[in-house]
């Protein structure tokens, strides 16, 4: 038996916990993860996704407000776990945590690239091809450590966010209990820190789009839909967009066709199809229908 402790907070961390939980070769023993948030407009107090499952499955709960405290670390070793498994946790752990055992990490990347935050919506922002995750051994660095083994994945030119983060959180568990059977197997390989990039939290404000360029907005569309969606400075947010083309030069935000349920707008390169508009504090509408309530026509400016 192969006996972990878990650590892990978001959607993400529960599938991979999940899957944990039903290896009759694997024991979770505790689970560690974020307090409890307020959340939504009346700011109930609710658990991570992770805590409900463990909870689901009888599975001890811890949900300190950081990991240095000496009880958490006794806590810990009194369990002798034979690994740790960490899955977007939250919080970089403490080298006297990393000493109790091989502490596992499962990144939603290739790294060394996209250490960091948001390495899902960073791959469809860049348009890369191909994604991964990474399980690597872990460090007092930031996604720093040696890897362990890379799943990888191809992207399809349309995939939005929400279907590569399904995807990712297959591979993700399939890959854990992969590397916990075969751990002794596997030799752990050096990061290149040179060929290393970073990112930060998904804001608000990264939302924020203008007609420049077709494809870098339809990346954007992809990598922030749901949240936190795409919009121009005006406040009006395109909910449903179609790459027309990459080719052409027009001028930014021109509307270069009207259909019956949708338009086109032109940026300072390609063209974008609008499906689906909402206006501040309005409904979402179709794109044509946008177009007629502010009498907006072909060659006028869409801002």
């Amino acid at each position: 038996m192969i006996n972990i402790v878990y650590m892990g907070t978001p959607d993400y961390a529960s599938y991979i916990l999940e899957t944990l939980i039903k290896d009759k070769e694997i024991e979770v023993l505790s689970v560690y993860t974020q307090p409890d948030k307020p959340v939504g407009r009346k700011k109930v107090l609710t658990a991570p996704p992770v805590k409900t499952v463990a909870l689901e499955n009888a599975i001890e709960v811890h949900q300190p407000l950081n990991l240095r405290s000496p009880e958490t670390e006794e806590e810990i070793k009194a369990l002798k776990p034979d690994y740790i498994v960490v899955a977007a946790y939250g919080q970089i752990l403490p080298k006297n945590i990393l000493d109790i055992a091989p502490c596992i990490n499962l990144h939603a990347s290739i790294l060394p690239q996209y250490r960091g935050a948001s390495p899902i919506q960073q791959s469809l922002l860049h348009g890369d091809k191909e994604t991964g995750v990474t399980a690597m051994l872990m460090d007092v660095g930031l996604d720093t450590g040696d890897i362990l083994k890379i799943s990888r994945m191809d992207i399809p030119k349309d995939m939005m966010v929400e279907e590569l983060f399904t995807a990712l959180t297959k591979i993700a568990a399939d890959l854990t209990v992969d590397v916990l059977k075969n751990f002794n197997t596997l030799t752990p390989q050096k990061q290149d820190d040179e060929a290393s990039t970073h990112c930060s939290k998904i804001t608000k404000e990264n939302g924020l789009v203008v007609f420049d360029d077709a494809q870098e907005l339809y990346n954007k569309y992809r990598a922030f839909t749901p949240w936190p969606g795409v919009h121009l400075e005006s406040g009006l947010k395109l909910k449903e967009i179609v790459l027309q083309s990459t080719q052409g030069s027009y001028k930014p935000g021109e509307i270069l066709v009207k259909s019956k349920d949708s338009f086109l707008v032109g940026c300072k390169k390609g063209s974008l199809r609008i499906n689906q508009v909402q206006a501040p504090s309005k409904k979402q509408v179709d794109g044509a229908s946008y177009l007629n309530g502010k009498k907006l026509k072909r060659a006028d400016i869409l801002v």
